[in-house]
């Protein structure tokens, strides 16, 4: 997980064309942000996971996750960790079984104390936006002071600089990088060159 959190940002890729994921591998990788979350929305969802976990040099994890199928298929392909929206202690349970790094999702003091009573000690934060930003952010989390928190959802990279100054928050997920217009536009330029100023802006101010 440490190499996971390395990186300030985990870019989540909704993904409607798995024939981008080669062309957008080198992109991420060249740009300085060797990872990426591929999320279970879309039919090209598997396609995508299956050819993008074949660039050696990219952490690839995927998304979305609800089912113990997914997790076991997704550890078979090589994926290295799984994120979930929300909680479920049975799903926590089989991811420890089968040595995965997962991260679930919470969104209310109650699913933070159930995660963390599990072992719990990376969740994401979701949908970060609509739950209220850092301030709902400061008030659910304070009691739980050893728990990191990854928020994601809704957010572009001010509101992602606003919650990487947080103490608790080590990483934010987004996909202001991988905008759906740029990926249908096969506009990789776009996408390295938000990348990559959002990468200096995070070293500058953080």
């Amino acid at each position: 997980m440490s190499s996971i959190l390395d990186y300030r940002i985990l870019p989540v890729l909704v993904i409607r064309d798995a024939s981008l994921t080669s062309d957008l591998a080198r992109v991420l990788i060249d740009s300085g942000l060797p990872l990426v979350e591929v999320t279970l929305r879309t039919d090209e969802s598997w396609s995508a996971l299956e050819a993008i976990v074949k660039s050696e040099e990219l952490t690839v994890g995927i998304g979305s996750v609800s089912q113990e199928s997914e997790l076991r298929r997704a550890l078979d392909l090589g994926v290295k960790f799984a994120v979930s929206p929300g909680f479920s202690p049975e799903l926590f349970s089989i991811a420890q079984q089968l040595e995965i790094e997962y991260i679930p999702g919470v969104a209310t003091p109650s699913e933070i104390l159930n995660a963390s009573r599990m072992g719990a000690q990376n969740l994401k934060w979701f949908p970060a936006k609509a739950l209220g930003g850092v301030p709902a952010l400061r008030a659910a989390s304070a009691p739980f002071p050893k728990i990191n928190f990854i928020p994601t959802g809704g957010l572009d990279l001010s509101s992602a600089l606003e919650f990487l100054k947080e103490p608790n928050v080590r990483q934010v997920g987004g996909s202001w990088m991988l905008e759906e217009e740029w990926l249908a536009k096969r506009d990789f330029v776009a996408i390295s060159k938000s990348i990559t100023e959002s990468l200096a802006r995070i070293s500058s101010e953080i």
